[in-house]
């Protein structure tokens, strides 16, 4: 029943576009280019994938709420993509961050593949997963739309003891539900996490001084009435390409000095940015309740750190905007294990910015799982280049 509802929304979605052309509409996009430009970006790739819409159901378990409030009662899906690997390798699941998808580790799939099971994910409303209307009206409700859709996600897979790894937003729900469901996880890797600040501790002077200027009076309204910047390339129409392009010409083409992107990686992320960002709006209206101006949590991870039970690497970049002194200040109240490893040449994208030393650090973090038969002291040192804080 699933499946013929979910075929049956798509057959009128693309017999509304034939009745508005793509050179008519003012957002040439729709859950079709995404998934067509997916595969274009991974055709880059040497490792064979298998792409699936994950059947989530339509409410969290035991309740009757939808997600989260929606207007339709049709069942959610999970867009996920999975790279073959040797039997018996752990899995490793990739969980995106804010604006992002799960294209963007594209630079990561074939080294990581020779080591674990790659799962990667949109998380829900986001990339080519469903896309429900975004109702929730707290903190509370927010956290649970990503928590308990990546709950249901991971019990229509069958996993259990993987590794699991978020970056930036995707760290905050990948801290959030291994605090909820430990269980599940044998190991946690946050990679420039957004949550570990405190606006009270940690603001800096430069922030209070703007947000008292007209500017900041301006953005900080913004802010609060869930002004995103997908709202903008989606006012943007067909020129919202341009845009995008600018940006990842600017933020990837000058940035990522250890390792730049090729033309056609250029080109084929660009096209795959824009279709994700301009579709319709749905998960990118978390960003209000989970976050103030700013980027500080309305809730710190810091508050539940004491209570930590998963092992833990935070990686960062060197030049990455998150601060990797919120993680020192974690890791003092952990009762795990925990490592702060940085990398040089590399900003918030780590992964993209200088994908081997990255993969350098994923590997080095789960080196007790990959070599379950070395010891700590057998199983290698910290790779050459990264920083161990």
């Amino acid at each position: 029943m699933a499946e013929e509802g979910s075929s049956s929304a798509a057959a009128a979605e693309r017999k509304k576009r034939l009745l508005w052309p793509k050179v008519l509409r003012w957002k040439p996009t729709s859950t079709d280019h995404i998934i067509a430009s997916e595969k274009r970006l991974l055709s880059l790739l040497k490792t064979p994938y298998q792409q699936e819409r994950v059947d989530i159901g339509s409410c969290p378990p035991g309740s009757n709420i939808r997600w989260f409030r929606s207007s339709s009662n049709a069942p959610r899906f999970i867009n996920t993509v999975t790279f073959d690997s040797r039997e018996g390798s752990p899995t490793l699941v990739l969980v995106h961050g804010y604006g992002a998808s799960q294209g963007f580790f594209f630079r990561n799939f074939d080294a990581l593949a020779k080591h674990f099971k790659v799962i990667a994910i949109d998380q829900l409303g986001w990339g080519g997963s469903s896309r429900p209307d975004f109702k929730c009206k707290s903190t509370e409700e927010t956290e649970a739309w990503f928590i308990d859709s990546f709950e249901e996600w991971r019990k229509a897979k069958g996993l259990t003891n993987f590794i699991l790894l978020g970056h930036s937003f995707g760290g905050y729900v990948a801290s959030k539900y291994a605090h909820k469901h430990p269980e599940h996880i044998q190991h946690l890797i946050l990679v420039g996490p957004a949550g570990f600040a405190s606006e009270t501790e940690h603001q800096t002077e430069a922030l209070t001084r703007f947000r008292s200027t007209w500017k900041g009076v301006i953005i900080n309204h913004l802010w609060e009435s869930n002004f995103t910047p997908q709202k903008l390339i989606r006012g943007l129409g067909p020129w919202g390409k341009g845009l995008v392009r600018r940006y990842t010409s600017s933020r990837f083409g000058s940035y990522s000095e250890a390792s730049l992107l090729s033309e056609e990686e250029s080109r084929l992320l660009t096209d795959y940015m824009y279709h994700t960002l301009a579709a319709k709006a749905s998960g990118e209206l978390c960003l209000k309740y989970i976050f103030s101006f700013g980027a500080f949590p309305r809730v710190s991870l810091l508050q539940c750190a004491s209570k930590w039970k998963v092992p833990t690497t935070f990686v960062y970049g060197v030049g990455d905007w998150m601060n990797y002194q919120g993680a020192v200040a974690a890791r003092k109240k952990m009762k795990v294990p925990c490592e702060i490893i940085r990398v040089p040449q590399a900003g918030h994208f780590v992964f993209i910015d200088y994908p081997l030393a990255f993969h350098s650090a994923v590997v080095y973090a789960c080196r007790k799982i990959l070599l379950p038969e070395s010891g700590q002291d057998s199983a290698g040192s910290l790779p050459e280049g990264l920083i161990s804080v």
